[in-house]
């Protein structure tokens, strides 16, 4: 068996370097075909992939949580614009006020439609709540100057929703008899709340500032060459999330919050006195560094993200799929979305066309997958594991094909549309 995975890991890592043609020429992601390609290896007949998600879920919780933190570091350092820019007005309504209304909806829909218990239906709809800012590749920014509204707006959400949507799940966990809400949910509301979401954003921007300085100071003074980022990429994310944790703060918005943070640094006086003295081609050092740290994560990403998805196909082969999984999908992404984003949105700037595109690219991914794992690992029960755990799968399924098949040719026709 571990020869055969030897084959299996390889010709994946084979297919990784040469998909990247072929999917260019196909209106599909990547991530479609390593959904199908696990669901294959997971076959019962094929006995390869066993990822029970009963058996499995601390293996597979942790798989899920390096995904997302790998994922989530890329995001801040993509995203450039200011945070005085008004671009950030609208990712911050969709991973609030739209996110709450997404919850809201779902909740409803889980009381009233699958009949779960309040706890279950809160708890499952934070699971769902989170958008993937990997999954959806067609739609993410290109490059950190990027400023088209669609791609800065969905990237962003991804990015501050992944984490934001922790609070609830833990408010699910609680109304379950899992986690202490505290009298008047007072013990949710100001640590898991107010604290975690305060704190979770202090701790990571301290932590990428004071990184990303003392790594210039360092290599300004002993003139160091430029080399290892890849240890201080992992080094930051590990860092930020840790110190986050141990200080009872959500991880993922430190991590995020590193990453933008360490994104800044290209924005300093030193360093925009350093680029205006220096106008040969070659970047100074800072932009160098941040370069080079971008495009090592941007690969682990993919790396990570091939796993988390084939682990997915083998989950829903385990006997974890539900067409009224199917059903609820297209309740999500056809209704629920588009009235959670029209409503968080309604005030501000965009053009009717970006704001359908935004309402659509609402991606399910790998952080529903996380939360999912973390809900079981918390004492979720067999009975509401065998209701949860189909429908939620199968959800984040639909949504990796429904987006994978739409994102090439949308985004095509509409930057198209936005040329003439």
């Amino acid at each position: 068996m571990i020869t055969l995975w030897f084959v299996i890991v390889g010709s994946l890592l084979i297919l990784m370097s040469l998909i990247g043609f072929a999917v260019d020429r196909l209106p599909l992601s990547a991530g479609v075909i390593y959904l199908f390609i696990g669901v294959i290896l997971g076959a019962p007949g094929m006995g390869i992939l066993d990822a029970d998600p009963l058996q499995y879920a601390n293996v597979l919780e942790v798989a899920f949580e390096i995904t997302v933190l790998i994922s989530l570091f890329s995001v801040g350092l993509k995203l450039k614009v200011p945070f005085s820019d008004r671009l950030w007005r609208l990712p911050l309504m969709l991973a609030s006020t739209s996110m709450l209304c997404t919850i809201a909806i779902l909740t409803a829909t889980g009381i009233w439609l699958l009949h779960l218990p309040v706890g279950a239906a809160v708890l499952f709809s934070a699971i769902l709540a989170p958008t993937d800012p990997v999954l959806a590749s067609d739609v993410q920014v290109k490059n950190p100057d990027d400023r088209d509204l669609v791609r800065f707006s969905v990237t962003a959400e991804g990015g501050l929703n992944d984490g934001a949507a922790f609070p609830f799940v833990m408010l699910g966990l609680g109304l379950l008899g899992l986690r202490d809400l505290g009298a008047g949910w007072s013990h949710w509301l100001l640590i898991d709340v107010v604290w975690g979401v305060s704190g979770g954003l202090a701790v990571g921007a301290a932590c990428g500032i004071g990184v990303g300085k003392l790594v210039l100071w360092l290599r300004n003074r002993r003139g160091e060459p430029l080399g290892l980022e890849e240890f201080l990429a992992l080094g930051l994310i590990g860092l930020s999330y840790g110190v986050a944790c141990l200080l009872h703060t959500l991880g993922f918005l430190a991590v995020l919050a590193a990453g933008l943070a360490m994104r800044r640094l290209e924005s300093t006086p030193v360093v925009k006195a350093a680029i205006a003295q220096d106008p040969a081609p070659e970047p100074v050092l800072p932009v160098r560094m941040l370069q080079s740290v971008l495009s090592f994560n941007e690969r682990f990403e993919r790396i990570a993200e091939v796993a988390a998805v084939l682990l997915l196909g083998g989950m829903l082969s385990s006997g974890y799929f539900a067409w009224k999984g199917v059903a609820l999908a297209a309740v999500l992404l056809f209704a629920v979305r588009p009235v959670s984003v029209f409503l968080g949105i309604r005030m501000l700037p965009g053009t009717h066309r970006q704001r359908w595109l935004i309402s659509w690219f609402g991606v399910r991914g790998v952080s529903s997958l996380y939360y999912l794992m973390y809900a079981l690992e918390a004492g979720l029960s067999r009975q509401e594991a065998a209701t949860l755990l189909p429908l939620a799968l199968t959800v984040v399924a639909v949504s990796i094909v429904a987006h994978g098949i739409s994102g090439t040719p949308m985004m095509n026709l509409y930057s198209r549309r936005q040329r003439n």
